[in-house]
């Protein structure tokens, strides 16, 4: 009685996981294209930002309020940014280029949105973990203490920003506001997001505060699963899945207005 509900949603879910699929190649196609190194450009890009301000970091002795290496600091940082906030200004805007591709009853708005934060989170991904990799292999910096911490708190940046990111994509169709306002802020958060500070360095009544700003919290897990007990971190992670899922179900409730007045070019 139960296996043909089950066989269903198997079902739907290959279909839609087919739509992701051919979606996501069809966006490393038409951004990146076939020529130079083409795909590759897909964490090249970010491993080059990364490195650039890692270098510009070393070079001016940047005080970060910690005792670690200015490498491993830039690293862990830098690419949690590169993570969050790429990710809204790619679902910003995504909908009207693929209304052609509505008319097939299977591709959905949040399709694409899922195609375009596959690619800009697998980006990021490959580049820190490549960087990461190499930096230990050249010894600048150390294997991580716990990498199932790592892992947690990257994931947590992630659904962060992949919620922040389709709430955003799904508003930007409704008013173009959305796309004028998120690069300012988008800049205005970086200093906040704990990319260039510890959270134990500040004075400890501005601690609590600069705990509210979501990614914060995520960038001192990654650190914690690094570097362990050599630093103090602090981060509430019931706070951070609470944000993430307020986030998620907006993000989902307005997606489903959009697909319901949305007309396919």
């Amino acid at each position: 009685m139960n296996s043909l509900p089950t066989s269903s949603l198997a079902n739907s879910a290959a279909i839609q996981g087919r739509v992701i699929y051919a979606l996501l190649m069809r966006e490393i196609l038409t951004r990146y294209g076939r020529h130079n190194i083409g795909f590759l450009w897909l964490f090249v890009e970010p491993m080059i930002f990364t490195t650039g301000v890692t270098i510009l970091w070393t070079l001016s002795k940047a005080v970060h309020g910690s005792t670690l290496p200015i490498v491993a600091f830039a690293l862990t940082g830098y690419s949690s940014v590169l993570l969050w906030r790429n990710m809204p200004s790619r679902c910003i805007g995504s909908v009207e280029p693929n209304l052609a591709l509505m008319y097939h009853r299977n591709v959905r708005v949040i399709d694409i949105f899922l195609a375009r934060l596959l690619l800009e989170a697998g980006g990021a991904t490959i580049s820190f973990v490549t960087l990461s990799i190499f930096y230990i292999y050249i010894g600048w910096l150390d294997p991580p203490i716990d990498v199932l911490a790592v892992i947690r708190g990257w994931l947590m940046i992630a659904w962060f920003g992949a919620s922040l990111a389709m709430l955003l994509g799904a508003l930007a169709e409704k008013t173009e506001l959305v796309e004028r306002l998120w690069h300012p802020v988008s800049y205005i958060a970086f200093p906040l997001s704990g990319a260039a500070f510890m959270v134990d360095a500040l004075p400890q009544a501005a601690q609590k505060y600069i705990l509210y700003v979501p990614m914060v919290n995520g960038v001192e897990m990654v650190r914690e699963g690094y570097f362990g007990n050599a630093i103090k971190v602090h981060y509430d992670f019931p706070y951070m899945m609470a944000c993430c899922l307020v986030l998620t179900l907006l993000a989902l409730s307005q997606i489903a207005v959009i697909n319901r007045e949305i007309t396919p070019e």
